[in-house]
């Protein structure tokens, strides 16, 4: 069995954090739930797996995040109705890093996406495939 057969998807995306609670919040308000609250206790890391579907973070507490683009680039969310996130991403409060949504040629009819800021600098993209 090859790594591409053995691989299904996605399991999760690491993120460090200095504030857990503030990281908690902002994926509960885009509609992560807790799956796992635990405690690394070799790295004195409080830890929180948040799910979205079948979408799970990693977000861990180690006080040293560098909460700028670069130490996470971005974690790109798969959405059936684009113009729909947007509404609520804006009714959440968060404001896209474009002026709105944007367009590539990506994949077979392309892609439509937008993007905003996490809370330890971290980009969140909206993307739907066409």
């Amino acid at each position: 069995m090859t790594i591409a057969e053995n691989v299904t998807g996605l399991q999760h995306v690491g993120l460090p954090t200095n504030d857990l609670g503030r990281t908690i919040a902002f994926y509960r308000a885009l509609g992560f739930t807790e799956a796992l609250r635990t405690v690394n206790e070799a790295a004195g890391e409080q830890v929180c797996f948040l799910r979205l579907h079948d979408l799970v973070i990693e977000a861990y507490e180690n006080g040293c995040a560098a909460g700028r683009p670069g130490a996470l680039d971005h974690i790109a969310l798969n959405v059936r109705d684009i113009e729909a996130a947007l509404a609520a991403v804006r009714a959440c409060g968060f404001a896209p890093q474009e002026a709105g949504i944007q367009f590539l040629p990506f994949w077979a009819h392309g892609v439509r996406f937008f993007t905003i800021t996490g809370p330890n600098g971290e980009k969140v993209e909206f993307s739907q495939m066409l």
